[in-house]
């Protein structure tokens, strides 16, 4: 490390110390020395057990490749999982209990609603997601295909297209907040009655607000709109609460790999805790500056006054247990792992909202929480980890216990067949669960490389452990009490281009007895919200929570594709498909340092990726590959057609760098084509490691 600076033992990037010291800790009053002592002792304390837990990893890894090859599929279930106990995989299940996190605020115990996620470093970004806690429902039906209505005529408003909006916005009124009498289409005045009194919430100067299902809505009247002068009722919009809550990225969604990129990404947690984040971008030939919304103020039923947040709950996800970063190093010299810098400096910078530092209030609890999502945990070891750290960072910062909830991602097969077991070892702070597809089946396929090749991509999701695994997460997060106490979610809608296709199909998630589910724009989580006016999902919970948790027999069950032989066409077709996501998501990440955007799919269609997308498709290939279904001829075949479409589909990118006839220049093509044939050699499958070594090589070419 060039530029840095000793503190306690630690070698640290100097402006991250400062960061740290001079707008972090000084507004806390915390005494920097002190701090940095704990920090080291606390990373002399948990760096080595991070360490073993990965071994633990690798070790059970090990053993389950050698069960493979020794037992030919067909797989015998009861023997397989007789041994995935013996060996420790599979722990026994605790006896019954219920969570018990504290200070938990209502967007995540008693809310249901969508929920955003948004990559930490891209500033613009990180506040349209914040400020996505309402959205108006005519601009989401007017612009995106979610109508049923012939597309709006380009050269300004289309009265033919905003009529449909209208009406289809009314429909929605009637259905979730009826009049006493007649229709919201019929309406004439801003004199309403409620058929159920009790949804009549307040009033602000030129609105009523409205509440269905917990959520508002805000009914805006103004004459003098353009729009309101043409409604006989003068309403000028129908906003809805959305985003309750939002998810700032730290892990899948951005690329950062050292102290410039690290030090990038906590200015912008810091700011939008601050509450003085802002944006200034040209939009439509101007300058446009974007800062956070201020909260919404009403005068109540009983003529007295209240405010309702103007922005979402934020959670910040840290990085899983896998990475070190060089930010800091340890007194020998190595990388401090980077999911232990990130819970200490998330943390601390989430401390001042508790203390009540920032211009806005995230966490409104009485005993005010900040919110971490804690990715990529295999088991309940993990989780146990993740629970003894964060009591010794709030002992760092001086924080009451508990104080720092989790939210545990069910993405690694470990921890989905033990679900019960890693939320009873996080059971003081547990605020949410969620299931994640992509990175699932990544582990999914590499915990099982060795069992035989597995079924082509789009088959996965017919596949019976996914059923299992979705239906499993819900029925053990309901019997572990998280009900009316956290949120137990679904994943993400990747086409931010198709709402329709969204309206029809993400409807089941609320069905499933989740209370949020992930949506990959502020205008799709208005749209989501129409779901959850839509679906009782405390009442669906409830129902669910009647009928016996499923077994693991299906959740076990591997994905092969036992007696298929594809024909070469198929072959092709699929290694074309797996590379051409992998390939457009790469080129970015490297050359770029961009760790999610809207990626063309092999057909054109733009699908909001991560680095889950490479998991999945570096792991297929990889799979196919130890099993003969293709060769490694054939895989680079396919990398380099797909590479000359990936450029095309780039054309119009002036900071693109092509990567078709430059197979030795292309630092992008030559990680993708690591994280294939390298794939199977990768630690659970992961990608980080290859794609942080390629992408410091890379920034060091300047």
């Amino acid at each position: 490390m060039t530029n840095s600076i000793e503190r306690a033992g630690l070698t640290i990037d100097t402006a991250l110390a400062r960061f740290i010291e001079g707008e972090v800790l000084a507004p806390l009053g915390h005494d920097t020395q002190t701090f940095w002592a704990g920090f080291a002792a606390l990373l002399a304390k948990f760096a080595p057990r991070n360490a073993a837990l990965l071994a633990r990893r690798e070790d059970l890894q090990a053993q389950i490749d050698a069960w493979h090859t020794a037992h030919a599929a067909p797989i015998d279930g009861a023997a397989y999982q007789a041994f995935l106990r013996e060996i420790g995989y599979l722990v026994p299940e605790p006896a019954p209990f219920a969570v018990s996190p504290t200070g938990v605020d209502a967007e995540i115990a008693t809310m249901a609603g969508p929920q955003l996620v948004v990559p930490m470093l891209n500033a613009r970004f990180l506040l349209n997601a914040a400020n996505a806690r309402w959205g108006s429902l005519y601009d989401a039906l007017y612009g995106t295909d979610a109508l049923d209505a012939p597309a709006a005529k380009a050269g300004g408003y289309d009265t033919a297209r905003g009529t449909a909006v209208i009406a289809a916005a009314k429909a929605f009124l009637d259905g979730a907040v009826p009049l006493a009498k007649g229709s919201w289409a019929d309406l004439v005045s801003d004199d309403v009655v409620l058929k159920d009194p009790s949804q009549y919430a307040g009033r602000s100067d030129n609105a009523l607000l409205l509440r269905h299902n917990g959520l508002h809505i805000e009914v805006v009247f103004d004459p003098s709109h353009p729009i309101g002068a043409t409604d006989p009722a003068g309403i000028a919009d129908v906003m809805l609460e959305a985003a309750l809550t939002t998810i700032a990225d730290l892990e899948d969604s951005i690329a950062a790999v050292d102290a410039e990129d690290k030090l990038a990404a906590y200015r912008n947690w810091l700011g939008v805790i601050r509450g003085d984040l802002a944006d200034t971008f040209a939009k439509g030939g101007r300058q446009v500056t974007r800062a956070l919304a201020p909260d919404r103020g009403f005068s109540g039923p009983d003529g007295k006054g209240f405010t309702l947040p103007g922005r979402s709950l934020l959670f910040v996800r840290n990085v899983g247990h896998l990475m070190t970063n060089p930010a800091i190093l340890l007194p020998g010299g190595g990388e401090a792992p980077e999911g232990i810098m990130d819970a200490v400096i998330t943390s601390a910078i989430g401390a001042q909202d508790v203390a009540g530092l920032g211009k806005y209030r995230n966490s409104r609890a009485e005993n005010a929480s900040i919110y971490i999502v804690k990715p990529k945990m295999h088991g309940p070891e993990e989780c146990a980890f993740t629970n003894d750290l964060f009591d010794a960072v709030e002992d760092l910062l001086a924080l009451p216990r508990h104080t720092i909830k989790v939210g545990v991602m069910d993405e690694e097969r470990r921890t989905s067949a033990n679900l019960a077991a890693c939320i009873h070892a996080v059971r003081a702070r547990v605020v949410f669960i969620n299931t994640g597809f992509l990175d699932r089946t990544g582990d999914e396929m590499h915990t099982s490389m060795r069992a035989g090749p597995m079924v082509r991509k789009a088959a996965m999701k017919a596949q019976d452990w996914i059923a299992a695994y979705e239906a499993r997460n819900v029925a053990i997060g309901l019997a572990c009490g998280l009900s009316g106490r956290a949120q137990i979610g679904k994943g993400m809608w990747a086409a931010p281009d198709r709402m329709a296709a969204m309206m029809a199909e993400k409807i089941a998630h609320p069905r499933a007895g989740a209370n949020t589910a992930w949506v990959p724009s502020p205008t799709a989580a208005t749209l989501h919200a129409m779901h959850y006016h839509a679906v009782d999902v405390f009442a669906a919970q409830r129902d669910i929570a009647a009928a016996p948790v499923p077994g693991l027999d299906d959740l076990l069950t591997i994905p092969l594709a036992a007696g298929t032989n594809w024909s070469e066409a198929e072959i092709t077709e699929e290694l074309d498909n797996n590379a051409q996501g992998l390939l457009g998501y790469v080129v970015r990440w490297i050359d770029q340092g961009v760790g999610c955007s809207k990626v063309p799919d092999i057909h054109d269609v733009g699908l909001m990726e991560d680095r889950a997308t490479l998991r999945i498709s570096s792991q297929h290939i990889a799979n196919w590959l130890r099993h003969g279904v293709c060769s490694a001829d054939q895989v680079m075949a396919a990398l380099r057609r797909m590479a000359a479409k990936v450029d095309a589909q780039n054309a119009g990118d002036k900071a693109y760098q092509p990567m078709a006839g430059r197979w030795e220049q292309s630092l992008a093509f030559q990680a993708a084509c690591d994280l294939v044939f390298k794939g199977e050699a990768q630690p659970s499958g992961y990608t980080e490691p290859l794609l942080h070594a390629w992408r410091l090589r890379k920034k060091a070419e300047g």
